[in-house]
């Protein structure tokens, strides 16, 4: 019923619309304090909807199609910001399952034993064993932390407060959070080098997402530049060839990235960058700010009805 709105939605030739659906993490299960974060079960569900309802290309060549005007009708790709270890051990099998394929951008100097700074302030909340969690020392007040509402506005609050911070402060401020935790934190959150060599060997896309996930739009033009060129280089070593695809960190245009930011990407040897700005994207679109949106729906028609509504957004993307 719904395959053939989107092929009116997004016709094949000059008029299509591609669509660009954005996930981070697949949990083996539901998880508590983030209900809304994609499981295994939900995600082989929605891989399910999307090989019925669109077709699903690689992001280079979905791009090149776009600026050629040859895209197919019902285009979307499937993308994966950060680089958590579950996109390759649980999320990949899934794709395939599907005979699906999808772009990964990994946020390299996380790789091998790293952990992001959110993640460090989600697992010290939820691994803290008392009823409230005091960092008025570090100026950010004193959390009630003793039931899973408490804990899920513990955190909402913490990463508001912290996400703008230079790196180096970001970081110590949430290793300090881990601290007064006392709290044990795991190391095996993200990929492995090994995990991004063998998702590529398995046919999925790789894409650069910077060294260490700052906000671009916080940065001198030269560290923003050794951000974004220090994952390409890493990930062409690593990977023996050309990347070609970036995603802005957070991705929201104005506010987390600029038009400084899209001028460097630009002049760095990339074919196309992804936001997270939401719609889909036409042929008159900047290839260096591709929408991104999923729906969080959780039944097949609701889900569908918002990508759907998702292809009628025309605001504009400066």
């Amino acid at each position: 019923m719904l395959a053939p709105m989107f092929r009116w939605m997004s016709p094949a030739g000059p008029s299509a619309r591609l669509s660009v659906l954005i996930f981070h993490r697949v949990l083996p299960e539901p998880d508590a304090i983030f209900p809304d974060e994609m499981y295994a079960a939900r995600f082989d569900r929605v891989c399910g909807w999307l090989a019925s309802w669109f077709n699903v290309l690689p992001l280079d060549k979905a791009v090149a199609a776009l600026k050629a005007g040859t895209l197919p009708a019902r285009a979307a790709c499937i993308t994966f910001d950060d680089g958590y270890a579950d996109n390759c051990r649980i999320a990949m099998p899934i794709l395939q399952r599907h005979a699906l394929t999808a772009t990964f951008f990994i946020a390299t100097g996380f790789l091998d034993g790293g952990r992001m700074w959110n993640d460090t302030v989600v697992e010290s909340i939820r691994r803290s064993s008392g009823l409230s969690l005091d960092l008025s020392a570090l100026g950010l007040g004193t959390h009630p932390t003793g039931s899973i509402p408490e804990r899920q506005s513990a955190i909402a609050a913490l990463l508001k407060q912290i996400k703008y911070l230079a790196v180096p402060e970001r970081v110590a401020v949430t290793e300090q959070i881990a601290r007064l935790a006392r709290v044990q934190l795991p190391h095996d959150l993200m990929m492995a080098s090994s995990d991004v060599k063998a998702m590529r060997h398995a046919g999925m896309q790789i894409g650069a997402h910077t060294l260490s996930h700052p906000i671009l739009a916080t940065l001198a033009d030269d560290a923003a530049r050794k951000e974004i060129e220090g994952s390409k280089v890493f990930l062409e070593e690593l990977l023996g060839e050309r990347v070609g695809l970036f995603a802005y960190p957070n991705g929201k245009p104005g506010q987390d990235y600029t038009p400084q930011s899209v001028k460097l990407v630009r002049g760095l040897d990339f074919d196309a960058a992804v936001s997270t700005q939401w719609g889909a994207s036409s042929a008159a679109d900047d290839l260096f700010q591709i929408r991104r949106f999923t729906p969080w729906d959780r039944t097949k028609l609701r889900f569908g009805a918002r990508l759907l509504r998702n292809m009628t957004i025309k605001q504009s993307i400066k």
